[in-house]
């Protein structure tokens, strides 16, 4: 009362509140207004409606893939053709398994050197993968020849071929990955060769965190060694968090503590090199890179209680993921603590009963990979 229409309903100039009236005026105004919703009214950028476009079309372009006939007909390639090209593109890319032996020789299990461990670990399960990919390819080449009985495993495995997806098969055997099958085999030797330079080179200065099988073990690894460092207990010691606004290859030197990762994308908002805060997001910008963190042990850390969003990360665009048998989850990693113009914008009370929620009603999220 006696707000007039000055009152927004919601953010905006689309949303403003009637002028006092009568029954019909306030229908008209209600009329007015637009019938989709504006994100805004959700508290979430206008770049939300771009994304919700985006996830629908590549839902219905899926279900029409699923739905095209397996034998094509005209002068032009046969399915087949297809996909004999299309397993020798990927088998030319010469994936070879790591040789463990050599790897274990030069990076031994030393106690005050958890990232040995953790790379020995990680050459082990993308091995795995390896020879999954190798081997199926090679007996789906045999079976388009005839030399094989095409199974139904290796018929699944080549209409997720034929259709740009990587096969369950693998997705099975892999780590979390939204890509399509040329996007996939690509980030596949992107994560090979970090870890071919990372034993090549040595330890590297900053740790491309999205190149990881299993993140949270390299995580691990990097308290223990500051754990055994210090001579403290690692129940003591929790993250703090640093923004590094530098490019991550002129990094030459690796932090005395800690360590440096880059390689996440940001979702709902931006970062600020002015205010060095986040920031909202660009109009039709849907993710941005995000600059490098410093990650530091830090024993008994007082929790901040102003001026941060606790920002989760994952791994893949779903935001969702189940218990592992080591007890993590498939798909989140770890919260971050991102500076923030808005007050303490967290997850509820884990910090302070008073908190903002823009960042929440935004979305805000980083992650280690995209789905294109």
């Amino acid at each position: 009362p006696g707000a007039g229409n000055e009152y927004e309903l919601a953010p905006g100039d689309l949303y403003k509140s009637p002028a006092p009236g009568v029954k019909s005026e306030y229908l008209q105004v209600i009329q007015s207004m637009p019938h989709n919703p504006h994100p805004s009214m959700f508290g979430l950028h206008e770049n939300a409606d771009i994304a919700c476009a985006q996830n629908e079309t590549n839902e219905m372009c899926e279900t029409l893939l699923s739905l095209q006939a397996k034998v094509s007909g005209g002068a032009g390639k046969s399915r087949d053709d297809i996909l004999a090209e299309t397993a020798k593109g990927i088998l030319d890319q010469s994936f070879k398994p790591f040789e463990l032996d050599e790897v274990m020789k030069k990076y031994p299990l030393v106690y005050s050197e958890s990232m040995n461990t953790v790379l020995t670990q990680e050459c082990k399960r993308f091995n795995g993968l390896i020879v999954l990919l190798n081997r199926s390819l090679q007996d789906l080449m045999k079976a388009l020849k005839g030399l094989v009985v095409m199974s139904e495993e290796l018929d699944t495995m080549a209409t997720a071929l034929f259709n740009n997806q990587v096969p369950a098969m693998w997705a099975k055997k892999a780590y979390p990955n939204l890509k399509p099958l040329a996007a996939w085999v690509v980030d596949l030797q992107a994560r090979i060769s970090f870890l071919k330079d990372w034993i090549a080179n040595g330890t590297p200065p900053a740790f491309w965190i999205s190149g990881f099988f299993f993140p949270q073990a390299f995580l691990t690894g990097t308290m223990q060694n500051y754990a055994r460092k210090h001579v403290i207990s690692i129940d003591t010691i929790s993250w703090d968090y640093e923004v590094q606004e530098t490019d991550p290859l002129s990094i030459t030197e690796k932090p005395e503590d800690g360590c440096y990762i880059h390689g996440l994308f940001l979702e709902g908002a931006r970062w600020n090199y002015d205010t060095h805060t986040l920031d909202e997001s660009k109009p039709k910008t849907l993710f941005e890179s995000f600059p490098v963190i410093w990650l530091k042990p830090a024993p008994d850390r007082p929790k901040p209680t102003a001026g941060i969003y606790i920002c989760p990360v994952y791994k893949t665009l779903t935001r969702a993921g189940v218990l592992s048998t080591t007890g993590h989850s498939t798909n989140f990693v770890l919260y971050v603590e991102l500076p923030s113009s808005e007050p303490c914008s967290g997850i509820y009370s884990q910090y302070v009963e008073t908190f903002s929620a823009h960042w929440i009603k935004r979305s805000v999220a980083l992650f280690c990979a995209l789905n294109y």
